[in-house]
């Protein structure tokens, strides 16, 4: 089922005032080595990056 125009508008709301975006930039073919590590462990591309900056960020600070 395709989203009406409203409900596209609702979702593009709710999430610019929700979420921050930022693009990320790697060499050619690291794109599916990422996502299919991702894969591997239950996660999306999305919550891996999470993740790795989150454990990255935590030992920086010890």
């Amino acid at each position: 089922m395709t989203a009406t125009k409203a409900q596209q508008r609702a979702v593009n709301k709710y999430m610019k005032e929700n979420y921050d975006e930022i693009k990320v930039r790697t060499d050619k073919g690291k794109k599916e080595k990422i996502k299919a590590h991702a894969e591997s462990r239950g996660e999306s591309v999305n919550a891996f990056i999470n993740r790795a900056i989150d454990e990255t960020m935590g030992r920086d600070q010890q």
